[in-house]
């Protein structure tokens, strides 16, 4: 049951009733101390430490209890985890107005043009894939001190002129606010505090070039020791591989992950699992994703994919193959996909494009020719240099074809 920070007072009478007639309440003392005084013949039971390991055997003890949470418990909150836990049929969410809702209200913001970001237990930087100048964003926070590090974040990706409204104790008697500058604002704040953000970039064109969803960023992107998949042909792969919300993809033979993070980058809960045979790299990609704000949705297997076992990964929605390409891989790989799953596929050799043909022959799909000439100086002009040619295979499978 949701429960604002105006305790009592904010319950309508249905969950007052819940309240007065439970059995057992379970909650954070905050909550617990703010509805005991009305429900004296309840059994008060505190969250575990720690909790999650702890829940099954709490649900046990007590199925029938009312659990107590802040604002909408569906928001980053304890009823996501009880759903997943028990399943949805044996949990009744009560939520009431969360703080999400509330600091809209207070800016004048409609849910519409308002992305909520979560940083509750969570590294600061899962702001930062959507920032964009003129976005709107929430940001649920940890703690007072999480305004001047977001304001701080900010600055140093180079967003310091955002407007960043701090709003705490939405809903109580004890609500206040402060805004100014990213740049500015260095003071913390009382706790249950949420940012508002009118994002601002302080030199629009510099941020130009890595802003938005979509593929095809500088290679200078990410940190990289120049083995990646470079910018353009990057597009043309994503374009075909087709990122989704939620969508997964296996990057096998990843380098330093250029294609997996763009993947993550260009749809709101994407994830992807990285096969990398070189340790450094592994972790370069890992450190790339953390510097993105990527980190929790990104998974690194350090491994040669000619023996790493596919069927132990999460079950890809798309597959992208950009190293160790040979005619095994690509087998194993399109027998892993589930019907309608993308495979697409880079090489740059000789036996690398006989691979994609013979793949060609077996599933169809188009093959693709990319060469890319760019301009650079030649003395005191600029010259056509073209980059290395790169065969593309891209196939979806069908569910009646031969799973080899």
């Amino acid at each position: 049951m949701g429960i604002g920070d105006d305790g009592w007072s904010g319950l309508d009478e249905a969950r007052r009733a819940l309240i007065s007639g439970a059995a057992t309440l379970v909650g954070g003392g905050r909550h617990l101390d703010l509805v005991a005084p009305h429900a004296p013949e309840a059994q008060l039971v505190p969250w575990p430490s720690p909790l999650r390991p702890a829940l099954p055997a709490l649900v046990e003890a007590h199925p029938d209890a009312v659990v107590l949470a802040s604002g909408d418990p569906l928001r980053s909150g304890i009823a996501t985890t009880f759903v997943e836990l028990v399943g949805a049929d044996r949990v009744r969410v009560h939520p009431a107005i969360g703080s999400d809702a509330l600091a809209r209200a207070r800016q004048g913001w409609s849910a519409e043009e308002t992305v909520v970001v979560t940083t509750v237990g969570r590294d600061l930087r899962a702001v930062l894939p959507h920032l964009a100048p003129g976005a709107r964003l929430v940001v649920l926070l940890s703690g007072g001190g999480d305004p001047a590090r977001l304001g701080a974040l900010l600055t140093e990706h180079g967003w310091g002129a955002s407007m960043l409204t701090a709003r705490w104790h939405l809903g109580s008697p004890d609500e206040g606010a402060r805004s100014e500058r990213a740049d500015s604002f260095a003071q913390a704040t009382p706790d249950l505090v949420v940012a508002c953000l009118d994002v601002r970039a302080d030199d629009p064109a510099a941020t130009a070039a890595t802003a938005g969803p979509v593929p095809g960023r500088p290679e200078d992107f990410i940190d990289h020791d120049g083995q990646l998949t470079k910018r353009d042909v990057r597009a043309s792969g994503l374009a075909r591989l087709r990122p989704t919300p939620g969508a997964h993809l296996w990057d096998l033979g990843a380098g330093n992950g250029s294609v997996a993070l763009e993947w993550c980058l260009a749809a709101d809960r994407a994830t992807v699992t990285c096969v990398e045979r070189d340790a450094t790299r592994a972790q370069r990609i890992r450190d790339n994703a953390a510097a993105l704000g990527l980190a929790g949705r990104v998974d690194v297997v350090v491994g040669d994919t000619g023996s790493t076992d596919l069927a132990t990964l999460p079950t890809p929605d798309a597959i992208f193959v950009g190293g160790g390409l040979d005619p095994d891989l690509l087998d194993r790989a399109w027998s892993s996909l589930r019907p309608g799953g993308r495979l697409v596929a880079h090489a740059v050799t000789l036996e690398g494009d006989a691979a994609l043909i013979g793949r060609h022959a077996r599933t169809g799909g188009e093959l693709t020719r990319l060469s890319v000439e760019r301009a650079v100086p030649l003395g005191r002009f600029l010259s056509w240099t073209p980059a290395r040619t790169v065969t593309q295979i891209a196939a979806i499978r069908t569910e009646s074809e031969d799973p080899t």
